[in-house]
Protein backbone atom coordinates (compact mmCIF):
# COMPACT_ATOMS: atom_id res chain seq x y z
CA UNK A 1 0.00 0.00 0.00
CA UNK A 2 1.38 3.44 -0.93
CA UNK A 3 1.85 5.69 2.09
CA UNK A 4 3.10 9.12 3.09
CA UNK A 5 4.26 9.76 6.66
CA UNK A 6 3.83 12.95 8.71
CA UNK A 7 5.62 13.22 12.06
CA UNK A 8 8.18 15.13 14.08
CA UNK A 9 9.18 13.68 17.46
CA UNK A 10 11.50 10.88 18.57
CA UNK A 11 8.42 8.75 19.19
CA UNK A 12 7.26 9.40 15.62
CA UNK A 13 10.72 8.57 14.27
CA UNK A 14 10.47 5.11 15.85
CA UNK A 15 7.08 4.59 14.18
CA UNK A 16 8.54 5.70 10.84
CA UNK A 17 11.36 3.16 11.08
CA UNK A 18 8.86 0.39 11.77
CA UNK A 19 6.68 1.47 8.86
CA UNK A 20 9.67 1.73 6.51
CA UNK A 21 10.58 -1.90 7.28
CA UNK A 22 7.09 -3.08 6.27
CA UNK A 23 5.52 -3.54 2.82
CA UNK A 24 3.99 -0.08 3.32
CA UNK A 25 7.27 1.87 3.21
CA UNK A 26 6.49 5.59 2.72
CA UNK A 27 7.50 7.25 -0.52
CA UNK A 28 7.50 10.67 1.16
CA UNK A 29 8.05 11.96 4.70
CA UNK A 30 6.83 15.39 5.84
CA UNK A 31 8.17 16.92 9.04
CA UNK A 32 8.64 20.36 10.55
CA UNK A 33 11.48 22.76 9.66
CA UNK A 34 14.85 22.64 11.42
CA UNK A 35 14.91 24.66 14.66
CA UNK A 36 17.60 26.12 16.96
CA UNK A 37 18.38 23.76 19.85
CA UNK A 38 20.73 23.44 22.78
CA UNK A 39 22.91 26.03 24.43
CA UNK A 40 24.55 26.98 21.15
CA UNK A 41 21.14 27.42 19.48
CA UNK A 42 22.35 25.68 16.35
CA UNK A 43 19.82 24.57 13.77
CA UNK A 44 18.91 20.92 14.23
CA UNK A 45 16.62 18.63 12.29
CA UNK A 46 13.59 17.02 13.93
CA UNK A 47 14.10 13.32 14.77
CA UNK A 48 11.77 12.30 11.93
CA UNK A 49 13.86 14.32 9.48
CA UNK A 50 17.01 12.53 10.63
CA UNK A 51 15.30 9.16 10.31
CA UNK A 52 14.00 9.90 6.80
CA UNK A 53 17.49 10.84 5.59
CA UNK A 54 18.99 7.70 7.11
CA UNK A 55 16.28 5.59 5.47
CA UNK A 56 16.72 7.29 2.09
CA UNK A 57 13.12 8.48 1.88
CA UNK A 58 12.19 11.75 0.17
CA UNK A 59 11.73 14.49 2.74
CA UNK A 60 9.77 17.74 2.86
CA UNK A 61 10.05 20.29 5.71
CA UNK A 62 7.46 22.96 4.90
CA UNK A 63 6.77 26.01 7.03
CA UNK A 64 3.05 25.35 6.51
CA UNK A 65 1.87 21.78 5.97
CA UNK A 66 -1.55 23.05 4.88
CA UNK A 67 -0.18 25.14 1.98
CA UNK A 68 -1.35 24.29 -1.53
CA UNK A 69 2.20 23.43 -2.61
CA UNK A 70 2.47 20.83 0.15
CA UNK A 71 -0.93 19.40 -0.68
CA UNK A 72 0.23 19.02 -4.26
CA UNK A 73 3.48 17.33 -3.20
CA UNK A 74 1.61 14.82 -1.01
CA UNK A 75 -0.95 14.23 -3.74
CA UNK A 76 1.78 13.59 -6.31
CA UNK A 77 2.99 10.68 -4.15
CA UNK A 78 -0.39 9.04 -4.71
CA UNK A 79 -0.84 7.66 -1.20
CA UNK A 80 -3.62 5.23 -0.32
CA UNK A 81 -3.12 6.32 3.30
CA UNK A 82 -1.31 9.20 4.99
CA UNK A 83 0.13 7.99 8.30
CA UNK A 84 0.51 10.56 11.07
CA UNK A 85 2.25 10.45 14.45
CA UNK A 86 3.12 13.35 16.74
CA UNK A 87 3.34 15.86 13.91
CA UNK A 88 2.74 18.78 16.25
CA UNK A 89 0.84 21.06 13.85
CA UNK A 90 -2.90 21.14 13.19
CA UNK A 91 -3.76 19.56 9.84
CA UNK A 92 -6.63 21.51 8.32
CA UNK A 93 -9.06 21.29 5.45
CA UNK A 94 -8.81 20.69 2.57
CA UNK A 95 -5.68 18.60 3.21
CA UNK A 96 -7.51 16.72 5.94
CA UNK A 97 -10.06 15.39 3.47
CA UNK A 98 -7.68 14.84 0.56
CA UNK A 99 -6.61 11.41 1.84
CA UNK A 100 -7.46 8.80 4.43
CA UNK A 101 -5.27 9.71 7.42
CA UNK A 102 -4.44 7.23 10.16
CA UNK A 103 -2.94 8.62 13.36
CA UNK A 104 -0.82 6.66 15.86
CA UNK A 105 -1.75 7.96 19.32
CA UNK A 106 -0.08 6.57 22.49
CA UNK A 107 -3.10 6.23 24.76
CA UNK A 108 -6.30 4.23 25.08
CA UNK A 109 -8.57 6.77 23.43
CA UNK A 110 -10.75 8.52 24.41
CA UNK A 111 -8.58 8.70 27.55
CA UNK A 112 -5.71 11.16 27.22
CA UNK A 113 -6.40 12.99 24.00
CA UNK A 114 -3.83 15.67 23.32
CA UNK A 115 -0.14 16.49 23.40
CA UNK A 116 1.31 14.57 26.37
CA UNK A 117 -0.61 11.30 26.78
CA UNK A 118 2.30 9.18 28.02
CA UNK A 119 3.37 11.72 30.63
CA UNK A 120 -0.18 12.34 31.85
CA UNK A 121 -0.92 8.63 32.21
CA UNK A 122 2.12 8.18 34.49
CA UNK A 123 1.36 11.36 36.44
CA UNK A 124 -2.23 10.24 37.06
CA UNK A 125 -1.13 6.88 38.42
CA UNK A 126 -2.88 4.93 35.67
CA UNK A 127 -2.19 1.21 35.80
CA UNK A 128 -2.52 0.80 32.04
CA UNK A 129 -2.19 2.84 28.88
CA UNK A 130 -1.70 1.74 25.27
CA UNK A 131 -1.81 2.77 21.64
CA UNK A 132 -4.78 3.65 19.44
CA UNK A 133 -4.82 3.79 15.64
CA UNK A 134 -7.46 6.33 14.74
CA UNK A 135 -8.74 8.13 11.69
CA UNK A 136 -7.64 11.76 11.80
CA UNK A 137 -10.52 14.26 11.85
CA UNK A 138 -10.90 17.95 12.63
CA UNK A 139 -11.34 17.35 16.38
CA UNK A 140 -8.53 16.86 18.91
CA UNK A 141 -7.78 13.13 18.71
CA UNK A 142 -11.53 12.55 18.51
CA UNK A 143 -11.74 10.48 15.31
CA UNK A 144 -12.97 6.90 15.11
CA UNK A 145 -10.60 4.23 16.42
CA UNK A 146 -9.59 1.33 14.16
CA UNK A 147 -7.26 -0.60 16.47
CA UNK A 148 -6.42 -0.31 20.16
CA UNK A 149 -4.16 -2.34 22.43
CA UNK A 150 -3.28 -1.82 26.07
CA UNK A 151 0.09 -1.88 27.82
CA UNK A 152 0.65 -2.02 31.60
CA UNK A 153 2.40 0.86 33.35
CA UNK A 154 4.90 -0.70 35.73
CA UNK A 155 5.62 1.03 39.08
CA UNK A 156 9.21 1.61 37.94
CA UNK A 157 8.34 2.93 34.46
CA UNK A 158 9.67 6.29 33.37
CA UNK A 159 8.59 8.05 30.20
CA UNK A 160 11.66 6.55 28.53
CA UNK A 161 10.93 2.91 29.38
CA UNK A 162 7.20 3.14 28.74
CA UNK A 163 7.54 5.12 25.49
CA UNK A 164 9.95 2.51 24.12
CA UNK A 165 7.31 -0.22 24.53
CA UNK A 166 4.56 1.99 23.12
CA UNK A 167 6.69 2.79 20.07
CA UNK A 168 7.09 -0.91 19.30
CA UNK A 169 3.39 -1.50 19.89
CA UNK A 170 2.39 1.53 17.79
CA UNK A 171 4.51 0.42 14.85
CA UNK A 172 3.02 -3.08 14.96
CA UNK A 173 -0.56 -1.78 15.18
CA UNK A 174 -0.08 0.71 12.34
CA UNK A 175 1.20 -1.98 10.00
CA UNK A 176 -1.67 -4.26 11.08
CA UNK A 177 -4.17 -1.49 10.32
CA UNK A 178 -2.67 -1.03 6.86
CA UNK A 179 -2.63 -4.79 6.24
CA UNK A 180 -6.16 -5.55 7.38
CA UNK A 181 -8.05 -2.23 7.12
CA UNK A 182 -10.27 -2.95 10.17
CA UNK A 183 -13.47 -0.94 10.61
CA UNK A 184 -13.27 2.14 12.82
CA UNK A 185 -15.55 2.78 15.80
CA UNK A 186 -16.57 6.20 17.05
CA UNK A 187 -15.23 7.28 20.44
CA UNK A 188 -17.50 8.03 23.38
CA UNK A 189 -16.90 11.75 24.06
CA UNK A 190 -18.29 11.39 27.59
CA UNK A 191 -15.21 9.31 28.49
CA UNK A 192 -12.66 11.76 27.08
CA UNK A 193 -9.81 13.15 29.18
CA UNK A 194 -7.18 15.58 27.96
CA UNK A 195 -3.39 15.42 28.12
CA UNK A 196 -2.34 19.05 28.08
CA UNK A 197 1.19 19.96 27.03
CA UNK A 198 3.70 19.94 29.90
CA UNK A 199 4.31 23.52 31.05
CA UNK A 200 7.61 24.87 32.45
CA UNK A 201 5.94 25.38 35.83
CA UNK A 202 5.06 21.71 36.11
CA UNK A 203 8.74 20.80 36.04
CA UNK A 204 9.25 22.42 39.46
CA UNK A 205 8.33 19.85 42.11
CA UNK A 206 5.67 21.47 44.30
CA UNK A 207 6.19 20.42 47.94
CA UNK A 208 2.58 21.24 48.77
CA UNK A 209 1.64 18.07 46.88
CA UNK A 210 1.98 14.54 48.27
CA UNK A 211 5.35 12.86 47.80
CA UNK A 212 3.77 9.96 45.90
CA UNK A 213 2.50 12.40 43.27
CA UNK A 214 5.88 14.07 42.93
CA UNK A 215 7.57 10.70 42.44
CA UNK A 216 5.21 10.04 39.52
CA UNK A 217 5.99 13.45 38.03
CA UNK A 218 9.72 12.66 38.11
CA UNK A 219 9.09 9.35 36.33
CA UNK A 220 6.82 11.02 33.76
CA UNK A 221 9.40 13.69 32.86
CA UNK A 222 12.47 11.42 32.73
CA UNK A 223 14.61 11.50 30.66
CA UNK A 224 13.29 13.90 28.03
CA UNK A 225 11.95 16.94 29.90
CA UNK A 226 13.20 16.73 33.46
CA UNK A 227 11.93 17.83 36.87
CA UNK A 228 13.76 19.92 39.46
CA UNK A 229 13.62 21.24 43.02
CA UNK A 230 14.71 24.61 44.37
CA UNK A 231 17.63 24.58 46.78
CA UNK A 232 18.08 26.97 49.72
CA UNK A 233 20.45 29.17 47.68
CA UNK A 234 17.80 29.58 44.96
CA UNK A 235 19.49 27.28 42.45
CA UNK A 236 17.66 24.41 40.81
CA UNK A 237 18.63 20.80 41.25
CA UNK A 238 17.51 18.46 38.48
CA UNK A 239 15.81 15.30 39.74
CA UNK A 240 16.26 12.18 37.59
CA UNK A 241 15.03 9.53 40.00
CA UNK A 242 13.09 9.77 43.26
CA UNK A 243 10.91 7.77 45.61
CA UNK A 244 8.30 8.61 48.17
CA UNK A 245 9.30 7.72 51.73
CA UNK A 246 6.78 6.12 54.08
CA UNK A 247 7.56 8.60 56.87
CA UNK A 248 7.61 12.38 56.99
CA UNK A 249 10.92 14.16 56.43
CA UNK A 250 12.04 17.79 56.62
CA UNK A 251 9.48 20.59 56.87
CA UNK A 252 7.42 21.14 53.74
CA UNK A 253 9.48 22.76 51.01
CA UNK A 254 12.83 22.18 52.70
CA UNK A 255 15.47 20.02 51.00
CA UNK A 256 17.16 18.12 53.81
CA UNK A 257 20.86 17.53 53.21
CA UNK A 258 21.76 15.73 56.43
CA UNK A 259 21.00 12.10 55.50
CA UNK A 260 22.56 9.76 52.95
CA UNK A 261 20.56 11.39 50.13
CA UNK A 262 18.73 14.70 49.67
CA UNK A 263 15.11 14.60 50.88
CA UNK A 264 12.37 17.07 49.99
CA UNK A 265 9.72 17.68 52.63
CA UNK A 266 6.22 17.39 51.15
CA UNK A 267 2.63 17.58 52.33
CA UNK A 268 2.27 14.81 53.18
CA UNK A 269 5.38 12.65 53.13
CA UNK A 270 8.90 13.15 51.87
CA UNK A 271 10.62 12.64 48.53
CA UNK A 272 14.06 11.02 48.50
CA UNK A 273 16.20 12.18 45.58
CA UNK A 274 18.00 9.09 44.30
CA UNK A 275 19.63 10.60 41.19
CA UNK A 276 20.15 14.28 40.44
CA UNK A 277 21.76 16.70 38.02
CA UNK A 278 23.35 19.78 39.66
CA UNK A 279 23.40 22.95 37.53
CA UNK A 280 26.02 22.67 34.80
CA UNK A 281 27.19 19.24 35.91
CA UNK A 282 26.74 15.61 34.97
CA UNK A 283 24.02 13.36 36.44
CA UNK A 284 24.99 11.66 39.69
CA UNK A 285 23.53 9.69 42.55
CA UNK A 286 22.04 11.48 45.52
CA UNK A 287 24.86 10.09 47.66
CA UNK A 288 27.57 11.49 45.37
CA UNK A 289 25.84 14.86 45.30
CA UNK A 290 25.83 15.09 49.09
CA UNK A 291 29.44 13.99 49.34
CA UNK A 292 30.42 16.86 47.05
CA UNK A 293 28.16 19.32 48.89
CA UNK A 294 29.72 18.47 52.27
CA UNK A 295 33.30 19.04 51.15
Amino acid sequence: MRTVFLGTSQFAAAILRHLAASPHRPSLVVTRPDRPRGRGRKLASPPVGDAARQLGIALEQPANVNADTVRARIGAAGPHVVCVCAFGVLIKEPLLSDHLMLNVHPSLLPRWRGAAPVERAIMAGDERTGVSIMQLTAGLDSGPVCLRQSEPIEPSDTYGTLAARLQALGGTLLVAALDDRPPCTEQDPALATYAEKITPGERMLDPSRPAVELARIVRALTPHIGAHVELPDGSRLGVLEARALPADGPPRGVVGLQGPRPVLGCAPGALELLAVRPPGRRPMSGEDYLRGWRR
